[in-house]
């Protein structure tokens, strides 16, 4: 199947590379950057036709994530995280859809889903405050999902606690400049948001357990298998993308670095055959990772196309899959870049660019292995996994 967004990228690869160094030095998407994706309908493959969306197949949204983040991690990043927002907005009310994409079917939309606010109820909504981190090219975006946590009358949280999605307008968050400063991914952008007092409409907001459990989109009678995918499916993917992409990135960087080069003892790589053995081991280890991904995805996606309920133990095991995608894709990474030399880490050789990226981008919550695993095990074993926390993001 032709993948025409990803063709029109790599027409582009060499500018998007020429400008990761932009990207960083700005602490934020370069427009050039920016205007490429959006460009190339990057953004839009997620998004529904009826708003100008490309509609396409999850695993051809990853496959897409993975080539940008070859040429550069942070656009990558920004085309996973970014990308999977029309995902979730395709579920909404129609009149906040309308809000968004109306006029302006490029309108992005950044996040995060943490919830990190106290939405208090009002008549007809919500009064809305709090600060979040980490929200990723936030500079090009002109609305915002934020998680929340809904309160009482007087603003504190209720219990058992409920979390919303809470949707906003450029207008009613600030972006706290100077509020990334980090060792890698750099060129995100993931900046503090602070929201102060401002009046969400319930038309703007989602309750966190039927985003996770599927119900929006079946009560939106969305069709289209890919909306039907489970939450922990779907919001995972363009960020493992993005660090599997990344690491294939570094690999390809890396050959063209070795394929010439002659260590201090005088041996060139071509004739190491520790080097080589740990190449062959790597590219294979990163080609297994995509590899999974793309499956998981893809294999979720039959499922509900075929009128299969995915159970509480299928998404555990497919949070597995994708979480030991990415792990295993940077540890291989790691292997070959230790073996590059001290030159690789010059500032100016963007090896040590794409391992610094792909470790902070390990680094996301999502990829956290501990509780994850634990109730993957479980559920193999048939055993319930106990309520709370660590069912959290499965």
């Amino acid at each position: 199947m032709t993948n025409r967004v990803l063709d029109t990228i790599m027409e582009r690869a060499e500018e998007i590379r020429a400008l990761g160094p932009a990207n960083e030095r700005l602490g934020r998407l370069d427009d050039q950057a920016a205007k490429i994706l959006r460009d190339s309908g990057t953004i839009r493959m997620l998004q529904p036709k009826k708003y100008g969306g490309l509609q396409v197949h999850p695993r051809e949204f990853a496959e897409t994530v993975m080539g940008v983040a070859s040429l550069d991690g942070s656009t990558g990043w920004i085309a996973g995280i970014v990308g999977i927002h029309p995902w979730e907005m395709a579920y909404a009310d129609p009149k906040v859809q309308e809000e968004v994409w109306g006029e302006d079917p490029d309108t992005w939309i950044a996040s995060p889903y943490a919830p990190m606010g106290i939405a208090r109820p009002v008549d007809g909504g919500y009064v809305f405050n709090g600060r979040w981190q980490f929200s990723s090219g936030t500079d090009h975006c002109d609305w915002i999902f934020l998680g929340a946590m809904l309160g009482d009358a007087d603003g504190k949280m209720v219990m058992p606690p409920r979390s919303l999605h809470m949707i906003l307008p450029r207008s009613d968050y600030e972006i706290v400049e100077d509020s990334w400063d980090v060792a890698g991914l750099r060129g995100t952008g993931s900046k503090d948001i602070i929201v102060k007092d401002a009046f969400v409409p319930a038309y703007r907001t989602l309750q966190y357990g039927k985003v996770v459990d599927g119900s929006y989109a079946r009560e939106a009678g969305l069709g289209d298998p890919g909306y039907l995918l489970p939450f922990s499916c779907a919001f995972p993917l363009g960020i493992t993308a993005a660090v599997i992409g990344i690491c294939e990135g570094a690999l390809h960087h890396h050959l063209a670095y070795q394929r010439t080069r002659v260590q201090i003892t005088g041996t060139k790589i071509k004739d190491d055959p520790y080097v080589l053995y740990a190449i062959s081991e790597a590219a294979e280890e990163i080609k297994a990772s995509r590899t999974a991904l793309l499956d998981n995805v893809s294999r979720m996606y039959d499922r509900v196309a075929a009128g299969e309920e995915i159970s509480f133990a299928d998404r555990a095991a497919g949070r597995r899959t994708q979480t030991r995608a990415a792990w295993r894709a940077v540890q291989a990474m790691t292997e070959i870049v230790v073996r590059s030399g001290g030159n690789a880490m010059r500032v100016d050789n963007p090896i040590q660019r794409f391992w610094r990226d792909a470790h902070v981008g390990l680094a996301h919550a999502i990829h956290v292995p501990g509780s994850l695993y634990h109730v993957a095990a479980l559920t193999d074993l048939g055993i319930e996994p106990p309520q709370g926390p660590m069912r959290s993001m499965i």
